[in-house]
């Protein structure tokens, strides 16, 4: 029987969130970074109204430091890792209940681009711990790359899934029949690129989420300035073009720089846990609409909106920093 990916907003048991501790990767502003993860993995546990938190930490000593900023009901685990981010690292379960079973996937380093010790054991060692049986995949995926609403259908870019630093003997056709045996997805709609300076090569979290059934959101560019606007229209022309999936309209940050740097900031990168729904905010004019709007599609939880410009330093935010458990 094949097993499918459940939507975000399914039940879980647990959600894993990596703990930044490599000061390299956050240009000297790691404090920043762990505040930001720390007010995350709280808000997400909510006070034990929402989900086990399982913060996955590198070594005893960042033990030490996660215990002096999370709730002491967040539970620390520790388990070497390279960078924090869990959605494209950590397992990707499918299936509910006691059929559940992680998808350990290959992972290269977003195209050997950043190499880092322990990414490529995480994974699977953090589906053992959760007594999960473990399936090898021999292909690249990265949860980032993909997106469900648990019908079936999938989201995911071209930029992404096609590029040559993957899965460069793999045809559109045959990761469509891979996703389907590994996934359950039946139906794939292709997005061509995502955003600009995104390191990941155009994760699709970052440019469009489902947020129900047949529904999903994408980005609308809210001023003349905004360096991603042709990359929205074509999402949403090509999700038109798909056909049977309601487009959801969400403001952008806009121009987000680090440093006089473009980042790859986007609300899009929200979390959507048991009780709560966590939104990446950078200090915009529009982070207050994008945590109204967000949390109008959500009415049975409560939707909060928490400072991301310490982890974006990094290259991602809340939803690449974590992967949920299924109950």
């Amino acid at each position: 029987m094949t097993l499918r990916m459940a939507a975000e907003w399914a039940p879980h048991e647990a959600v894993w969130i990596g703990f930044p501790h490599l000061d390299a990767e956050w240009a000297g502003r790691i404090d920043a970074a762990r505040r930001d993860v720390a007010a995350f993995a709280n808000a997400v546990h909510d006070g034990g109204r929402g989900e086990e938190v399982r913060l996955v930490v590198n070594d005893e000593r960042q033990a030490e430091v996660a215990a002096a900023l999370v709730d002491p009901a967040v539970r620390i685990l520790v388990q070497p890792l390279g960078d924090i981010w869990l959605r494209d690292t950590g397992p990707i379960v499918a299936g509910t209940g006691a059929a559940r079973r992680a998808r350990n996937f290959e992972f290269n380093w977003w195209g050997e681009k950043f190499v880092m010790p322990g990414d490529q054991e995480v994974g699977a060692a953090l589906a053992r711990a959760g007594g999960l049986p473990v399936d090898d995949q021999d292909w690249v995926l990265e949860g980032g790359g993909i997106d469900v609403d648990g019908t079936g259908l999938c989201v995911t870019t071209e930029e992404c899934l096609l590029n040559t630093n993957r899965n460069p003997t793999l045809t559109r056709e045959d990761i469509a029949v891979r996703l389907h045996q590994s996934l359950g997805i039946e139906r794939l709609l292709w997005l061509g690129n995502g955003l600009i300076g995104d390191h990941t090569d155009g994760h699709v979290d970052n440019l469009a989420r489902f947020v129900g059934e047949g529904r999903l959101a994408i980005p609308m560019a809210t001023d003349d300035h905004d360096p991603n606007a042709s990359v929205y229209a074509d999402a949403r022309a090509r999700t038109a073009a798909f056909g049977g999936i309601e487009i959801v309209d969400l403001p952008s940050p806009g121009r987000i720089e680090i440093d006089g740097d473009l980042a790859a900031a986007s609300y899009m990168n929200f979390y959507i846990g048991n009780s709560v729904v966590v939104v990446p905010t950078y200090g915009a004019a529009n982070d207050r609409v994008a945590v109204d709007t967000i949390g109008a599609l959500f009415p049975d939880r409560r939707t909060v909106g928490i400072d991301a410009r310490g982890i974006i330093v990094g290259g991602g935010s809340f939803h690449c920093s974590s992967q949920q458990l299924p109950a």
